[in-house]
């Protein structure tokens, strides 16, 4: 349907109130049509909405996978429950407990991050500026991770940074907690820090099977996961690049992923080089 023949038919039909799907330009407008002074003269209005339907759009797909992720821990939950009231064997009531604790605590997680979100989004977030060796903050965050996979960092030595700490703490975190869950065992992680005239750039590179470039941009989405079919322990709830890419803004920066060269999905924060060094 071109842009000319579907406001054609509007005015045509003599709808007063409609909405229409501009296909040549990817809009959507609220129609009005309103008589003019002269005989037979009509005067059609145009509302863009295309930013309200797509909010919309978020909204409903928020709340779809919200129900997703919450409807595995809760039927977990309600079945083990079940199994505990059957009186099962002293042996398999300690298997049940802590069935019913995991589950509790991956809901409880949901609900952690999806409030830091809100927090975030809402402004409510302030952000402590504090001066740190990057390299002592990236070897403390390897450390956190708690992996036993090679970490190869690639760190200037003496830059000291000033931004906030936790904050660039828990992104790097989120990312290298990304990098240990999608790389194959034995596989190694590339950490690698520049400073380039106005940014200082961090990146995280894994050796997973690397994601289509249709996604890289919908990989910071709430929920959104590349293949749905990886279970929840593996995959993550699709919460912690969302949350990363909210952090790096905060702090000024942008985020952005890609294939490596090298095989391997990389992950890039930049942050602006006079925030960080104070130059």
């Amino acid at each position: 349907v071109t842009l000319e023949s579907r406001l054609f038919r509007v005015v045509q039909t003599r709808q007063l109130h409609a909405e229409a799907h501009l296909a040549h330009r990817r809009r959507t407008v609220k129609t009005q049509i309103v008589e003019g002074r002269r005989e037979g003269e009509r005067l059609l209005f145009l509302t863009d909405i295309t930013e309200l339907r797509r909010l919309a759009t978020v909204r409903q797909e928020f709340v779809a996978n919200l129900v997703h992720e919450l409807r595995t821990p809760i039927t977990s939950l309600r079945l083990t429950a079940e199994s505990l009231l059957g009186d099962p064997l002293p042996k398999d009531r300690r298997r049940f407990a802590e069935r019913l604790v995991r589950e509790a605590d991956l809901m409880s997680k949901i609900i952690d991050n999806l409030r830091q979100l809100g927090d975030i989004e809402n402004g409510a977030m302030a952000v402590d500026v504090s001066q740190f060796d990057l390299a002592e903050l990236i070897h403390d965050s390897v450390a956190r991770l708690g992996t036993e996979r090679t970490v190869n960092s690639s760190i200037p030595q003496d830059l000291v940074i000033s931004t906030d700490r936790p904050k660039l703490a828990q992104a790097l975190g989120n990312l290298l907690d990304n990098a240990a869950k999608f790389s194959p065992p034995g596989t190694a992680i590339d950490v690698h820090a520049e400073v380039t005239n106005e940014e200082v750039v961090l990146s995280v590179r894994d050796r997973g099977p690397g994601i289509s470039p249709e996604h890289w941009s919908r990989v910071f989405e709430r929920f959104y996961k590349v293949d749905r079919a990886r279970p929840r322990e593996a995959g993550g709830f699709g919460l912690g690049l969302a949350i990363t890419k909210h952090l790096v803004q905060i702090l000024g920066g942008r985020i952005w992923t890609e294939t490596a060269r090298e095989g391997g999905q990389v992950f890039y924060i930049a942050l602006p080089h006079e925030v960080l060094t104070g130059t």
